[in-house]
């Protein structure tokens, strides 16, 4: 909820940098109307984000097959987890737990199971008192600790299942010092049904405790099976007992994998790293955006007006989404026939994808048919444009059917239909300070360089457009560029840079004045 008001709040008023982090999904475990709900406010969330962070590599996996983020704007910072894990905190200490271990009349010869967390049915928190049940028959020296808070009233349910070995079953409500209990466990036991990330885990690790967990996205970022923990199914009791009677039984086994899983929580999740991970992220997207609007908005307070009128906050993407929808719909049999042109005479991919910099620089993947075969030079290098060209492509440039893609990308917000074009992401360096304010805005389709010149252009007149183009941006210049666009493409004139086939890289070698 907090980072759906968030995030809508700051699209709304287009705060420029908006991140957030996913941390695991209610829905994952949800059927019916109400997965399709809450997964639908994820996307939005995702959406109204400039980038979005999943806690573990294999939730940003999960989420982007889920449809509810896109991969160029889906990272984890580091090796995932949230916060990472303080070592110095968290640690072997025979000394505290045996102090803990006091408190609940557990001897130091018993094999104690933990489990720390919310006490709730996704949490797998049944299934693992049916475990402990089926093996405290056949281990006497078998202890069960529940530490959490009991969410949904769970705990008369968990002692009945463990009513015949409900002497060896202890709970732990909220506690301000998880340490003391890892430092006191033999096993951590984390059976859940869903999870981003598994802090509990690192935590349990690096007090030198193994772990016995479900196989779910999240977790197995934080387990190396078979060297730090072992893993079940998810819902698989019987799977769970295995586990809890290998580990019970074996001390030796305890120690390996857990004094491996301390030197990994150590080395791949320290929070020090995690944090410097982090700040590295916030910094890159701060250098972005905070030397040029502000330096904008007091040069020319007229520009700050137009960006925040009725068009520049809502009118032009209102305008874009119109304009997209009617596009896609009215070219679907020229982009059908487009498609079967490239298949036939190019192959397979049809599409050309290629991450660009969009609003802020910020990557996006941008879509166009393709127009280029794949021929590289002994060294395995590219050829140059003029030899991967093809006559297919010549007529798909010239024609700008290639483009018509794009108009995806201005539907999920990647574009808009008027703005500066596009250009690589090896660029962005590349830039003065002036130059980059070019990214104030979306990337556009079309924009005042293509309507003036187009390729034809040196790159200091079209970063000149460009920046004009931002300072003045207006609906009825939208409309105005959107028309002369229709003549340009008709006139097929400013496809290529003189004497290239499309146009020569920019080194970064030319002064913009705005």
């Amino acid at each position: 909820k907090a980072g759906l008001l968030a995030m809508t709040a700051a699209w709304l008023t287009r705060v420029p940098v908006r991140v957030h982090t996913f941390t695991g999904q209610v829905w994952a475990t949800r059927r019916g109307p109400s997965r399709v709900a809450l997964k639908a406010i994820d996307r939005l969330v995702a959406g109204a984000a400039t980038l979005a962070m999943a806690d573990s590599p294999s939730q940003r996996d999960f989420l982007i097959e889920q449809g509810v983020a896109r991969p160029s704007k889906l990272i984890v910072p580091g090796n995932g987890s949230v916060s990472g894990v303080d070592g110095m905190r968290f640690r072997p200490s025979s000394v505290l737990g045996w102090d803990y271990r006091e408190r609940f009349g557990i001897p130091a010869s018993h094999t104690l199971i933990l489990f720390m967390g919310r006490l709730h049915r996704d949490k797998g928190v049944l299934d693992l008192a049916r475990a402990f049940a089926a093996l405290a028959g056949e281990r006497p020296d078998l202890r069960l600790l529940m530490v959490g808070p009991d969410e949904q009233g769970l705990r008369r349910e968990i002692e009945g299942i463990c009513g015949s070995c409900l002497a060896r079953l202890h709970f732990d409500g909220f506690t301000t010092t998880p340490e003391a209990a890892m430092a006191a466990a033999d096993i951590l036991c984390l059976p859940s049904y869903r999870e981003g990330f598994g802090s509990v885990i690192i935590e349990a690790a690096a007090a030198g405790v193994p772990s016995v967990a479900s196989r779910i996205y999240g977790v197995v970022d934080a387990i190396e099976e078979g060297r730090t923990g072992l893993l079940h199914e998810a819902g698989d009791v019987d799977g769970l007992i295995d586990c809890l009677r290998r580990l019970a039984a074996d001390p030796g086994l305890r120690t390996t994998l857990g004094g491996a899983a301390r030197d990994r929580a150590l080395r791949d999740f320290s929070q020090d790293s995690l944090t410097s991970k982090v700040l590295d992220v916030y910094a890159r997207l701060l250098e972005g955006t905070a030397d040029r609007r502000p330096a904008t908005v007091d040069a020319h307070p007229d520009q700050a007006t137009r960006a925040t009128g009725w068009y520049g906050r809502f009118g032009k993407r209102a305008f874009d989404i119109v304009g997209a929808s009617l596009g896609l719909v009215l070219l679907l049999p020229v982009t059908l026939a487009t498609a079967l042109l490239v298949r036939l005479s190019l192959g397979s991919p049809v599409l050309y994808r290629h991450e660009r910099p969009g609003l802020h620089g910020l990557p996006f993947v941008m879509l166009k048919f393709r127009s280029m075969v794949e021929r590289v030079d002994a060294d395995g290098r590219p050829l140059p444009d003029g030899d991967r060209l093809t006559p297919v492509g010549r007529f798909l440039r010239s024609s700008s059917l290639d483009e018509i893609p794009e108009l995806w990308n201005v539907l999920r917000g990647d574009m808009s239909l008027v703005g500066p074009r596009p250009l690589l992401m090896e660029y962005l360096p590349l830039y003065t300070a002036d130059q980059a304010r070019r990214h104030q805005v979306r990337p556009g389709i079309t924009g005042l360089a293509q309507v003036n010149g187009r390729n034809g252009l040196s790159w200091e007149e079209r970063f000149q457009l460009d920046l004009r183009y931002v300072e003045n941006r207006s609906f009825a210049w939208d409309l105005a560029i959107l028309a002369r666009t229709a003549r340009e493409v008709i006139s097929c004139r400013g496809i290529n840079q003189p004497g290239r086939a499309t146009v020569d890289y920019f080194r970064g070698d030319v002064r913009s004045n705005g």
